[in-house]
Order: C-alpha cells, then sequence, then structure tokens
C-alpha cells in the first residue's frame, strides 16, 4: 500500500530513521517511549505488515520522523 505517496521498503525505513536521526532522537526510542515493538515498526516501514494497524503505523511514523514527500527523499539517489 501506498501512504501520500510513500512506498513501503527497505528505502522507507531508512530515511524513516535517518528523520528520526535529524531530530535529536532513534526509531527505537521512539518505539520504546510508547512502549512499541521496535521490529512493528520496521514490518510496517518495510511492507511486512499492511494491514489496517499497519498502515496507521506507517502513517504516523511517517509523519513523526518529519521526513518530507518522497520525491524529495530520492533526488538524490537520482543525481550521478
Amino acid at each position: 500500500m501506498n501512504i501520500n505517496g510513500f512506498t513501503p521498503g527497505p528505502d522507507l525505513y531508512q530515511h524513516v530513521r535517518a528523520g528520526f536521526v535529524r531530530q535529536g532522537t532513534t526509531l527505537t526510542r521512539w518505539c520504546r517511549d510508547r512502549e512499541m515493538n521496535p521490529t512493528n515498526a520496521r514490518a510496517a516501514l518495510v511492507g511486512g505488515w499492511n494491514g489496517p494497524k499497519g498502515n496507521a503505523l506507517r502513517e504516523e511514523l511517517i509523519k513523526a520522523s518529519g521526513i518530507s514527500h518522497p520525491s524529495k527523499l530520492f533526488a538524490s539517489h537520482q543525481r550521478a
């Protein structure tokens, strides 16, 4: 499933992690502060958990990480 242009996968997982680091925290810390297993967050971000709860968690993680629109995320990968 695609939430607001973000496609689940390893790239989304890495960008969400980087978003938390830019805020001075980590994805793991964010999860633990919410008594959530970080493995569930990873599964939601890479597409292993695509049910309603997984999609809701993916959307929450994207928002909390502060990452921008996906076209901006991958611009650096397109430059050669």
